[in-house]
């Protein structure tokens, strides 16, 4: 099958697989930013994207993407270690015109995978999940963050209690900032390769994609840290009183 034995073909799979993540962080960065101005409008929409068939269908659909850019993206890593064989070895100094976030993609995903699991832990497992278990006859329909318990449609409740409890809130701004900033050069990169290998790379496109992608990376790792930021604030305000 050409999607998995040529070199285009992996690369295709892997910009389609990207971009589809990318949009799909535009819109829960945008849904995330209703935190800022309104915990009620926050609740409405989680109670939206609840356990109901259409989240489902797209949650399920968000982890095949997940697992498939993943995958793909260890097999051309794997294949292109393959084919540099001992020449990779005798390389010393940074390539020139290569940029640092290039060469250690791999590195950054597998921040961003790990940052994804802590996220889920502390949300998705607290509120969808929970939802569906109880749909299946699990009594337990409550969560706890912090020793407090919440109702799993509360999931403002659940980020200001993860993010401004003094001390271990502050420091889990830090870890999400840490995840944003992996999350920024992996997307600065991502979403460049994606569209060259899509034909986006003509003399013409090249500084344009270039742009492109440092928006798109920042406007996603932006629209999560706007959140992280603001509760930040919050925490250690919370701290001086």
């Amino acid at each position: 099958m050409w999607l998995k034995d040529s070199s285009i073909g992996r690369k295709l799979v892997m910009s389609i697989s990207g971009l589809g993540l990318v949009f799909f962080l535009l819109f829960h960065g945008c849904m995330n930013l209703a935190l800022v101005f309104s915990e009620e409008a926050y609740n409405w929409i989680c109670s939206v994207l609840g356990a109901n068939w259409y989240a489902l269908v797209a949650t399920l659909g968000l982890g095949a993407l997940v697992l498939i850019h993943f995958l793909y993206a260890i097999y051309l890593t794997i294949q292109n270690r393959m084919a540099r064989g001992k020449d990779r070895y005798a390389v010393t100094a940074k390539r020139e015109g290569v940029e640092w976030e290039s060469e250690n993609m791999l590195v950054l995903g597998f921040v961003v995978i790990g940052f994804i699991v802590l996220h889920l832990a502390n949300f998705w497992f607290k509120m969808q999940f929970t939802e569906i278990m109880h749909m299946c006859g699990a009594e337990d329909f409550a969560v706890a963050t912090f020793g407090t318990v919440y109702a799993p449609t509360d999931g403002a409740g659940m980020v200001k209690a993860l993010f401004t409890t003094p001390i271990w809130g502050q420091v889990y701004c830090v870890l999400y900032l840490v995840w944003l900033t992996a999350l920024w050069f992996h997307l600065r990169h991502g979403v460049w390769s994606a569209l060259h290998t899509m034909g986006f790379n003509n003399l013409v496109w090249m500084k344009r994609v270039k742009v492109i992608s440092a928006v798109v990376a920042t406007l996603v790792a932006g629209l999560f840290a706007i959140v992280v930021l603001y509760y930040l604030g919050y925490g250690i305000g919370m701290l001086c009183v």
